[in-house]
Parts: C-alpha cells; sequence; structure tokens
C-alpha cells in the first residue's frame, strides 16, 4: 500500500538517483534546480525556503516517489504540484497515479483547497497520461520554456475539488 510522508533531507540522495540524464532532469524540475546532475545539497536547500510542502511517497519496499505542495495564492484555495517523480525502476506499474492521488486527497481533505494545478512538458507523454488517468483536466493555457537549446511547450493542467473522486 503506497503512503505519504513529510520529505526528509536523506530522502534528496535516492530521490535525485531516480533522475537518469539532463532531459529527464529539466522534464522534472525544469530550471528550478539549477544544472545536471544536481546535489542532495541543492534539493535539500530548495526546500529549506519554506515554502513548499515536500512529500515522499513509500511502500513495503521503501521510496517509491516524490513531489511538493505549493500554496500559490494568500486564501490558500490554489495549490501547485511539483517535481513529480517516480522511482525509474518502478514507472509503468501505477504508482504516480497513485501517489498524485493521495496528493490529491491530501490537498483536497486536509488542505482544503479548491483547486490544484501542475504544468507538463508536451515531450512527456507518459506524466502527462498520469495526471489525466489521476483526475486532472486539460486547461487552455500553454507556455515556453527555453531547455537544453530547445523550446519545450508546458501544458498546464488543473482538478477542482467539486470534479475530484477518488
Amino acid at each position: 500500500m503506497l503512503r505519504l510522508r513529510p520529505y526528509k533531507s536523506a530522502d534528496a540522495k535516492t530521490i535525485l538517483s531516480w533522475v537518469k540524464d539532463e532531459k529527464s532532469f529539466h522534464q522534472w524540475c525544469a530550471d528550478r534546480l539549477g544544472n545536471y546532475p544536481p546535489s542532495a545539497e541543492t534539493l535539500n536547500a530548495h526546500y529549506e525556503e519554506g515554502a513548499m510542502l515536500p512529500f515522499t511517497a513509500y511502500d513495503e519496499s521503501g521510496l517509491v516517489g516524490h513531489f511538493f505542495l505549493r500554496f500559490m495564492n494568500e486564501e490558500k484555495t490554489s495549490i501547485r504540484i511539483g517535481f513529480v517523480i517516480v522511482d525509474s525502476a518502478k514507472r509503468g506499474k501505477g504508482y504516480g497515479k497513485q501517489m498524485i492521488q493521495l496528493a490529491l486527497k491530501y490537498a483536497f481533505e486536509f488542505l482544503q483547497a479548491e483547486n490544484v494545478s501542475l504544468g507538463v512538458f508536451e515531450n512527456n507523454p507518459a506524466a502527462y497520461r498520469c495526471y489525466k488517468a489521476a483526475g486532472f483536466k486539460d486547461l487552455p493555457t500553454t507556455h515556453v520554456c527555453h531547455l537544453l537549446g530547445e523550446d519545450w511547450n508546458c501544458l498546464e493542467l488543473d482538478c477542482n475539488r467539486t470534479d475530484w473522486q477518488l
């Protein structure tokens, strides 16, 4: 059974081991963590800023995934999910969908959010399918990020409390 717990600084090394190359690094964090390869210190420093609620997903086999939640407005009714990643050896087995569904449950039931959003690069179709399967809907908003000498389209997705079903 998949569970969530607060991120611990000791998790960084394992989480970063799931990032196998520079393209997947940028698909995961865009340009938020500087240059590839990232260090555990860089990830931990990012979270020490205190504006995010980072989580680690685990089951009986150990760590499985990671993400953070961040409030997007003063009323704390809008939340953004970021840095979503699943252990590279466990991808394609439903862990991502389960983890995102747990994140939505936490956001809607515990944090009392009205909506949760995220961005996913168009060149990451597996992640896009995962988010759609977890209950996210496409928004008409798209923006472009210049990464690795290319323009990457970032698709925006949203899940509203009223539409959400676990």
